[in-house]
């Protein structure tokens, strides 16, 4: 489940995920194992987006489940527990947002793709767009056509600060060349496209959101993510702002703890995807067991 939890955050909701397990103290009260995938927001904090833990026996045992098995024996199930939560709403809103209001992901916009009439009143403007409205429906892109009587600067922050991944302006003069002009919510890109195919091309523009909005959200965590030997390298590197830190540990609670406690950043996870910075733990230089991230949480 943990790979199908992280297939989701990046390919649907464009946010890179690092999988990996968590330490002992930090695992789920009761489990023996808890894994999770871990996500940076914009601003440098790690967020446990989500989990799945081993239970073991144990919570079998607590409240008495058993099952016969196939030697017709009463035995404890071994259990397991998983899941996401509306956190990831959160994560999506600090992934991607802007000081403009929400930029959404086009798999989760419940608006892909919003029409503004230019000069809507004008004989064949609102025809035109519904008729690419239409178009686009056909092709399965969630759509709207704003005939409201709001200005179009009015509608542009509107769905800009609604996070609506594309925004298509069509007026009489577009209408006189066959084109319109599309806009891109997460980079404010403009292009002027033929009318011809417009389905096929915004069905492009939304996955040229999608990889745009990975990329930039991968770049920041790439940015923010700290190679540190030292305790005081991790005090140094955390000046630059907050991210996650790389960092070799020995498999000590203690020195978990007085990490934290010295550098304000706590263990996120023990990643599957092993890095050997040093052969000593950052904190009290006996030989190291595995590479931590470590970072302050929301």
């Amino acid at each position: 489940m943990l790979n199908v939890y992280a297939d989701f955050c990046e390919k649907y909701l464009a946010m890179p995920v690092v999988k990996g397990r968590k330490t002992d103290s930090d695992k789920f009260a009761g489990a023996e194992t808890t894994y999770c995938i871990e996500a940076l927001m914009h601003d440098g904090k790690a967020l446990q987006a989500g989990t799945s833990h081993y239970f073991g026996d144990g919570f079998a045992k607590a409240f008495d489940i058993m099952y016969t098995d196939k030697e017709n024996k009463k035995v404890y199930p071994h259990q397991t527990s998983w899941g996401v939560t509306t956190r990831l709403i959160g994560a999506v809103i600090m992934t991607h947002g802007d000081n403009n209001g929400l930029v959404l992901p086009p798999a989760v916009a419940p608006i892909q793709a919003v029409i503004v009439p230019i000069q809507q009143f004008k004989e064949g403007v609102l025809e035109k767009a519904n008729e690419i409205a239409d178009a686009l429906r056909a092709a399965g892109i969630r759509v709207k056509v704003d005939d409201s009587d709001n200005s179009p600067g009015w509608k542009f922050a509107e769905y800009e600060m609604k996070g609506v991944p594309v925004r298509i302006e069509i007026g009489p003069k577009d209408i006189e060349q066959d084109q319109c002009v599309i806009v891109m919510r997460h980079n404010r890109q403009k292009d002027f496209v033929s009318l011809e195919g417009i389905a096929d091309t915004v069905k492009a523009k939304l996955d040229e959101v999608n990889r745009g909005l990975y990329q930039a959200a991968l770049e920041n965590r790439e940015r923010r993510t700290y190679r540190c030997t030292s305790m005081e390298e991790i005090n140094e590197a955390l000046k630059a702002g907050d991210g996650f830190v790389k960092a070799m540990w020995c498999g000590d609670e203690a020195c978990e703890d007085k990490v934290k406690e010295e550098t304000g950043v706590g263990s996120r996870c023990i990643p599957f995807e092993q890095e050997t910075l040093s052969d000593v733990c950052v904190c009290c230089g006996k030989p190291a067991k595995a590479m931590l991230y470590w970072g302050k949480a929301y």
